[in-house]
């Protein structure tokens, strides 16, 4: 599955499942509070039929040994609903009308606190059932919702590929012509030639970052060390930027990737690092702990935050290439900081997982 079907299935299946989840917890509370009343009403009924059974003389054996009464002088003031619910005990007072006194009756909470536990437990694993229950299906919807999109993923996928492979010939059949024609005498420093020098390499760039792409369902992660990687991209842009000074701290730095995706990663970053620097300008690598500091003195970039944007790119570029950056990192789970350099050039730092 692609990160962006991930976060496609991921994001359905919370707002379905969280939805459902909070009308449960909402409907278990709500009833919850509904029993707990009718246990209280239950409580207080049963203090008044036992009033009742003394007022009318009647044998007290059908209660337990939880109630409790006595008799009261009339109070100062007194409730219509009596009914008190104390920390340890209920209680209610009832008027004796022979005797002028009031008869104070009361009962221990424990056998209502030992139904509201039992009722507790009960709504409590309901809930849970209902939510497993949910989960299953907000998982089923989101697979089901997601087959249509994952389908015409898959389509769009087989007809990149196709495409890609059939361009390698015409661009590989371009390099090697260039080649030749690079070594014709009369066409030395001709700039119609050097336009289209650099026509065919940003063609067969951009080849190489959608092939590289393509196969990010497929990456292999291993754990290897990133310097080697660096060092052979960098070679690669010495060739095309000799005026450009490389210096590469970096010795040994180990961490789980996959080789492809990360050297096309540091080919796209170092590209635009030579591209826009100054003449005679500079690219230095390095790392500390497992973060990989890339950072240049070149013009710098006005909006950092909107670097790997699609839409954000510069006049002589696609702007393809750090969007396929930020792709490519999220599927090998490495985080990409970019900030000005100061006084001049920009900073990349790319954490990795180790």
């Amino acid at each position: 599955m692609h990160h962006h079907e991930k976060l496609a299935f991921l994001k359905f299946f919370l707002v379905y499942f969280v939805s459902i989840a909070l009308l449960i917890l909402a409907a278990g509370y709500f009833y919850f509070q509904q029993m707990q009343n009718h246990l209280l009403k239950e409580e207080e009924f049963s203090l008044i039929e036992y009033a009742r059974h003394i007022k009318m003389g009647r044998p007290l054996d059908a209660f337990t040994q939880e109630y409790h009464h006595s008799f009261e002088d009339m109070p100062k003031y007194i409730g219509i609903k009596n009914f008190t619910v104390g920390e340890n005990e209920f209680s209610k007072l009832l008027p004796m009308n022979k005797t002028g006194k009031y008869l104070h009756v009361f009962k221990s909470k424990e056998e209502f606190n030992k139904k509201r536990l039992v009722l507790q437990q009960k709504i409590i694993t309901i809930q849970v059932l209902l939510l497993l229950i949910f989960a299953f299906i907000s998982y089923r919807l989101a697979k089901s919702a997601l087959k249509p999109l994952q389908e015409s993923i898959a389509t769009l996928d087989k007809f990149a590929k196709d495409l890609i492979h059939d361009l390698n010939t015409p661009v590989t059949a371009m390099q090697l012509n260039m080649k030749l024609i690079e070594k014709i005498p009369e066409l030395q420093n001709n700039k119609p030639l050097g336009r289209l020098k650099k026509s065919i390499s940003s063609i067969s760039e951009l080849h190489e970052n959608l092939t590289i792409l393509l196969q990010e369902e497929t990456f292999q992660m291993q754990v290897q060390n990133i310097c080697p990687i660096v060092q052979e991209v960098i070679e690669l842009q010495k060739v095309l930027y000799p005026h450009i000074r490389f210096e590469n701290q970096c010795n040994v730095f180990k961490a789980k990737i996959n080789r492809h995706a990360m050297k096309q990663i540091l080919q796209n970053i170092l590209s635009n690092a030579c591209k826009y620097n100054r003449q005679n300008g500079y690219v230095k690598i390095y790392h500390k702990k497992n973060a990989l500091y890339i950072e240049d003195n070149g013009k710098g970039i006005k909006e950092p935050q909107k670097i790997f944007e699609r839409s954000y790119s510069d006049e002589n570029s696609s702007g393809l290439g750090l969007d396929i950056v930020k792709r490519l990192a999220l599927a090998m789970d490495i985080k990409i900081t970019v900030q000005k350099n100061e006084p001049a050039g920009t900073l990349f730092v790319l954490t990795l997982p180790l």
